[in-house]
């Protein structure tokens, strides 16, 4: 419990995205984001609202801690699809690095989903999402958030 408390607050996102994923591809697409996030539960939950004022869409995580797993859920939903994504990621943090898992498509191909969250201090974070098409064998790298607290 209190994994994401340091996410509390105003962030300045930086973005990279890849294209084409699954793709071989190796062009990215960068671009801002603004998100707040506040705690809840006494920590056991957290939720954020993240603005990408360039792609017209905002989007938001709800993250709910099991005390009986001792793992979270992450829950996504955009403004542009308007629906909550499932199944959840799933997992749990190790120090300052956390690794949560789901089984997911992309584009219609199957795919194993992993989001990597790195708190390096106080004021900056990162988070990654990547897929497996080869049973966790291998991972493509999709998505890249770095995050600075607002104002630091």
């Amino acid at each position: 419990m209190n994994d994401f408390d340091f996410l509390a607050g105003h962030w300045n996102v930086a973005n990279r995205r890849l294209v084409k994923p699954l793709a071989g591809s190796d062009e990215w697409d960068e671009f801002p984001a603004s998100t707040v996030a506040t705690r809840h539960f006494d920590g056991a939950a957290s939720f954020d609202e993240i603005k990408f004022p360039t792609k017209e869409f905002s989007g938001l995580t709800v993250r709910v801690y099991n005390p009986g797993t001792r793992q979270w859920s992450i829950y996504w939903a955009s403004s542009a699809r308007g629906v909550l994504d499932v199944p959840p990621l799933v997992g749990g943090f190790e120090g300052s690095r956390g690794e949560f898992y789901a089984d997911d498509s992309h584009e219609g191909t199957p795919v194993r989903c992993r989001f990597i969250w790195t708190v390096f201090d106080q004021d900056t974070a990162r988070w990654e999402q990547a897929f497996s098409v080869d049973e966790e064998r291998t991972w493509e790298t999709n998505w890249v958030m770095d995050l600075t607290r607002a104002g630091a």
